[in-house]
């Protein structure tokens, strides 16, 4: 069993270089507690991220941002609506991956602590990190705020989520090349249609119950065929 909570973090990384929910549907509300949002600065929309337990959540490198200029929410449903549920707490610490290569994006992970732990309730929940590696076929859920059209920017006010399957290796390698590296796995439509996109990066893929990986990169949302995942193992 490996002890450090990087050697066990995977990236999702889909149709574009940046990540959106597109072809999604509203989650129902709070049933991904896990789900984080982050904000930087005053407010700007961010990224995504996992709830792992009360100090820690888990997003993408590439959404890096100094501690000081980032705001987590939990307990989010409808971003722009009160709803008595959230939680909104500084980050104390970002820790990137050490060796985060922002060229082939590979171990596009990182950890943020928070100033104060979170409150577990109904509405905020960690998420159990993954126990095995996902296979070709298996069906996962990637969830987020992110932009909703293929051109243009519509972003969702609500959390989108989308179920699709891990494809194989081949499939990946198809698409990407050798941009694929052994610790990222794709999943998606070969048809396209369905896909993340812009906001929804470092937000959780989650695959029977575990999280598997992080929304990463990939080319075109929704116009290609897969988005790939550092796995969680």
């Amino acid at each position: 069993m490996k002890t450090i909570v990087f050697a066990l973090l995977a990236v999702a990384v889909a149709c574009s270089a940046d990540d959106k929910i597109i072809g999604g549907y509203e989650c129902s509300p709070n049933s991904q507690p896990w789900q984080v949002y982050l904000t930087y600065d005053n407010g700007e929309r961010w990224c995504g991220a996992s709830v792992i337990n009360e100090r820690w959540i888990v997003s993408a490198a590439h959404c890096y941002v100094s501690a000081s200029r980032l705001t987590v929410h939990l307990g989010e449903h409808n971003v722009y609506i009160e709803e008595g549920t959230e939680q909104r707490i500084g980050a104390e610490k970002v820790i990137p991956h050490p060796d985060y290569n922002d060229f082939t994006y590979n171990n596009d992970f990182m950890l943020i602590k928070l100033k104060e732990p979170a409150i577990f309730n109904q509405y905020v929940q960690p998420i159990p990190l993954a126990t095995s590696c996902s296979s070709a076929g298996d069906q996962c859920l990637v969830s987020g705020w992110g932009n909703q059209i293929t051109s243009g920017v519509d972003y969702a006010s609500v959390l989108q989520c989308l179920n699709l399957p891990v494809l194989s290796t081949a499939q990946c390698e198809g698409a990407y090349g050798w941009k694929i590296t052994e610790n990222m796995f794709c999943a998606g439509f070969m048809e396209g249609g369905k896909d993340s996109c812009q906001g929804d990066s470092g937000g959780p893929v989650v695959c029977d119950g575990e999280l598997r990986g992080v929304v990463s990169w990939g080319y075109f949302c929704a116009h290609c065929s897969t988005w790939l995942s550092w796995g969680l193992c």
